[in-house]
């Protein structure tokens, strides 16, 4: 027998391809999928058979609908041993547990680090996704198909639907107090990775120009031992940085430990402010000043839309579907 197109100009086959090819109802075809009586053996056969030729299967969604099964969410995050990741997924998790939905994590960080690879991976398992998919967050929702992916801070995401951040709101709050402390000679030190590095660092600049103080972009692996080597081979090679604004909390804290190395007071000679407000930071000498985001917040606000587009009572790609967040800035010591 030869193998049919899987639907029209080569696209996914669906329930009603299947359905038209069979000859047969939609509701015969969700019963033989999902063998459940009302239906003869050979109709049975003969719709999973051609729905195999076809290359079509029944979501986990539509399934848990006919036989009562749990909703199914993929999570995908690229770094649980950053202490930002592990927060928000606790937060997902709560909330999705709170529905009755399970979660299936999928940390990309380790081994292949690529987004697309944890989607393809939680495709075949889930019934939705979330995630951190920059730069890849339209072929997620591609591997989905029909069932929706909220994409984290990606901004311009062709997904069901997003989470986004105000970095202009972020970098103004912080580069507005360096300011206000006499900072003149400000650094950004920024993650040499993709994805949101580049939406914060663009952020950053942007205030800059707009306000008329100097700031200065560098880069290291957005991690605290990067960031330490960075920032002490500045301390080290005589510029007077007096303002960093890093890019992350664990970034900040590398800048604390190299300053204090070098002999610079903090914030007497330098102040630092990083960004996500993890527990970390009051745990630090001096306590870090940081842009903070209520991560239980932004998990919650995640499944939540979430819920909103599985049960339709959101539109997915509509402006509904697309929320941005806000950071605080808790002062601390440190700045």
């Amino acid at each position: 027998m030869t193998p049919r197109t899987p639907g029209p100009r080569g696209k996914r086959a669906t329930i009603l391809d299947v359905a038209a090819a069979a000859g047969v109802s939609r509701q015969t075809v969700t019963r033989a999928m999902n063998d459940m009586p009302g239906i003869s053996p050979d109709t049975r056969e003969r719709v999973q058979n051609l729905a195999a030729e076809m290359g079509y299967s029944p979501s986990r969604f539509a399934k848990g609908l006919v036989q009562g099964a749990r909703i199914s969410v993929g999570l995908a995050i690229p770094d649980l041993t950053n202490p930002y990741f592990p927060a928000f997924a606790s937060s997902v998790v709560e909330a999705a547990t709170e529905r009755g939905w399970n979660v299936v994590v999928d940390d990309y960080g380790h081994g292949s680090g690529s987004p697309i690879d944890a989607a393809a991976r939680l495709a075949p398992q889930v019934d939705a996704l979330i995630g951190y998919l920059a730069p890849h967050p339209d072929e997620a929702q591609g591997l989905m198909g029909p069932r929706p992916v909220v994409a984290l801070d990606s901004p311009d995401a062709a997904t069901a639907g997003g989470i986004s951040f105000d970095y202009q709101h972020a970098a103004r709050l912080a580069l507005t107090h360096l300011s206000s402390r006499g900072c003149r000679n400000i650094i950004f030190l920024d993650s040499d990775q993709g994805g949101p590095a580049g939406s914060r660092s663009t952020a950053a600049a942007a205030v800059a120009a707009q306000t008329g103080i100097h700031l200065t972009r560098i880069q290291a692996a957005p991690s605290a031992a990067a960031a330490k080597s960075a920032v002490a081979l500045l301390a080290t090679g005589g510029e007077r940085i007096d303002g960093i604004l890093a890019f992350n909390d664990l970034m900040a804290a590398g800048a604390l430990k190299a300053l204090q190395e070098a002999g610079r007071s903090v914030p007497a000679d330098c102040s630092v402010i990083g960004m996500d407000g993890i527990p970390l930071g009051e745990l630090l000498t001096p306590e870090l000043t940081t842009l903070s985001l209520d991560l239980r917040s932004v998990g919650r606000a995640a499944v939540g839309l979430l819920d909103g587009l599985l049960s339709g009572a959101v539109r997915g790609r509509s402006p509904e579907a697309f929320l941005t967040l806000q950071h605080e800035l808790v002062l601390r010591q440190s700045a």
